[in-house]
């Protein structure tokens, strides 16, 4: 059964229709890429799932752990479980990387995390990741390279464990170096208790992080589905073969 379930999404902003019917499921345990080229709706989807508000659900829903969250806040999703690596993560001069995880664990608690707690859990995150721990000393992503900014994220990951991470066009403007960091951290951080949804426009990323299914979006709406074979596909054939398919059908 899947954790979640996106269901004849529409969706629009301002005037404009972007997302036209998606459907869409991701169990945790599973890695899915959702493929496709620029104004497709990819990361319109990707902040509707966490609830941006500049984006208007006018029908269909998300359903996540059997709940209906299409109206829910996006502090609820995240809390629920729901996780959002941005494809341009912010610069916040001033907050520590331990200090903003140990903000982000304690929104989701009833109760503060003790300091003892929170810094073996940071231990055992830095140490999975293969991260030098001074890094959790820096300002998050103030003067941080792409790679590093990267990292970040994976660690939020590794400290909030969410149920469904989201990862919007993360490859995107990374150098080879830090695409690995991206991947290395998914890979250590994939299992059963997680599930990812990669969202980019090149193969490249899937070299390193193997999805169990591709998707192909176009013009707001999921128009083809497969196994890792679909993204081989679409890097020796471009998306004109997605117009090709539909034509056939």
């Amino acid at each position: 059964m899947a954790d979640l379930e996106i269901r004849d999404l529409h969706v629009r902003t301002e005037d404009r229709e972007i997302l036209k019917g998606v459907n869409l499921s991701v169990a945790r345990g599973e890695i899915h890429a959702l493929m496709g080229p620029n104004g497709s709706g990819k990361s319109t989807l990707a902040n509707t799932l966490l609830g941006h508000p500049s984006y208007e659900v006018t029908s269909g829903q998300i359903i996540f752990n059997g709940q209906d969250i299409t109206a829910a806040e996006p502090h609820e999703r995240a809390k629920a479980g729901l996780f959002l690596a941005f494809q341009y993560p912010v610069s916040i001069p001033g907050v520590s990387v331990a200090n903003f995880l140990r903000m982000a664990i304690n929104a989701k608690r009833e109760e503060p995390i003790g300091v003892k707690e929170f810094r073996e859990m940071l231990s055992q995150a830095v140490e999975l990741l293969d991260v030098d721990r001074s890094f959790t000393s820096r300002a998050l992503n103030d003067g941080f390279s792409g790679g590093e900014k990267k990292r970040a994220e994976i660690l939020q990951m590794a400290i909030l464990k969410p149920e469904i991470a989201i990862m919007d066009e993360t490859d995107s403007g990374l150098d080879i170096d830090a695409l690995r960091v991206v991947a290395e951290g998914v890979n250590a951080l994939a299992g059963p208790d997680l599930g990812v949804l990669v969202i980019t426009h090149y193969n490249r990323i899937l070299n390193y992080i193997k999805p169990h299914k591709v998707h192909v979006m176009k013009d707001g709406r999921i128009q083809l589905s497969g196994g890792p074979e679909l993204a081989l596909e679409l890097e020796s054939r471009g998306y004109d073969w997605v117009r090709e398919q539909e034509a056939v059908r």
